[in-house]
């Protein structure tokens, strides 16, 4: 059965959050950037992708339901997105990271997973 909840770890996921900070972060044709932050937080887990120059330092936010797989010891992180899906992606600002930013961000995402 997929997995359908965008704010939740998918089951087979096993990784704290401290061993995500730091990961490459791979979408489905290539790199997009490093885990900046990580949250296991219920009903509200996401990582913050630091992009850097690819699309200008820009920071944006992917829900857990995204991540296909994990491989700790290669310290990357598989998302089930493309480049151009997180590119587009609504802009991240941490002081507005309130439950209608995470709505936008649902109402995105939601189609491609």
């Amino acid at each position: 059965m997929p997995h359908t909840d965008l704010w939740t770890y998918p089951a087979d996921v096993q990784a704290t959050r401290k061993a995500l900070v730091g990961c490459d972060v791979q979408a489905r044709d290539g790199s997009i950037g490093k885990v900046d932050e990580a949250t296991e937080e219920t009903g509200r887990a996401h990582l913050v992708v630091d992009t850097g120059p690819w699309i200008l330092g820009r920071k944006v936010v992917i829900p857990a339901g995204t991540i296909e797989r994990i491989d700790i010891d290669d310290q990357a992180i598989f998302v089930s997105l493309t480049k151009d899906q997180i590119k587009n992606s609504p802009e991240f600002d941490p002081t507005r990271f309130d439950d209608d930013y995470r709505t936008r961000l649902g109402t995105y995402y939601e189609p491609y997973v």
